[in-house]
């Protein structure tokens, strides 16, 4: 990097480290309240919502939003927001920020180019690993976005870090690592669809002078 302007200076692994997971952390600013309504949506027929507030039940997405802040006041729809920032800062840093070192882990020493192999595997490697390591911080997201809509006495957590001693104690240190298969198999295929193709565009596009 000697010799090189600063503009073109490469970006360390943990500047892209930190970058992913900063940058996943304002997304879910963003969008948590669609989050927090699709998981409304999703436990709806299971846990009878909101049967503590009126009868009436969650439909769509705006009509779910709606429902809530008028029930629950708009900070119900940020409900689990700690754990949600938790998975980011774990999972996007990992997923995406480590994508183009464990790439170049896989890329034969000698080769001109990267191939599509190479590519895919890097994509299922931190997309795999990634949930591994944040898959508690999504455990604790949902459960407490779920447990929000019951009546306060049925409410199993008092906050996130309340969510992850309730859940470690009442179902073991597994119970945090709940549907961490599934969950590993459906984001190394995104990882794939997703950071694959940003790169193969990316590569067309330097290609062609366009950037």
């Amino acid at each position: 990097m000697v010799g090189l302007k600063p503009p073109e200076v490469p970006p360390t692994a943990a500047m892209k480290f930190v970058s992913a997971g900063m940058a996943g952390c304002i997304a879910d600013l963003c969008t948590f309240p669609l989050d927090t309504a699709k998981v409304r949506l999703q436990i709806q027929g299971e846990v009878r919502i909101p049967r503590t507030v009126s009868s009436v039940e969650y439909r769509g997405v705006l009509g779910t939003l709606s429902t809530m802040v008028r029930t629950e006041g708009a900070r119900s729809l940020y409900n689990g927001l700690a754990a949600g920032l938790q998975r980011q800062m774990s999972f996007a840093s990992i997923r995406i920020g480590l994508y183009d070192s464990v790439k170049q882990l896989y890329t034969p020493k000698g080769a001109e180019s990267t191939g599509m192999g190479t590519r895919l595997l890097a994509g299922c490697t931190t997309g795999a690993v990634a949930v591994a390591c944040a898959q508690p911080t999504d455990v604790v997201k949902v459960r407490f976005q779920a447990s929000r809509a019951l009546s306060d006495s049925a409410r199993r957590y008092s906050g996130t870090v309340d969510a992850y001693r309730t859940i470690a104690r009442e179902e073991g240190i597994r119970g945090l690592w709940r549907g961490t298969l599934p969950n590993i198999a459906r984001n190394a295929i995104i990882n794939c669809g997703e950071l694959v193709t940003y790169d193969l565009l990316k590569d067309a596009l330097l290609r062609a002078q366009l950037m």
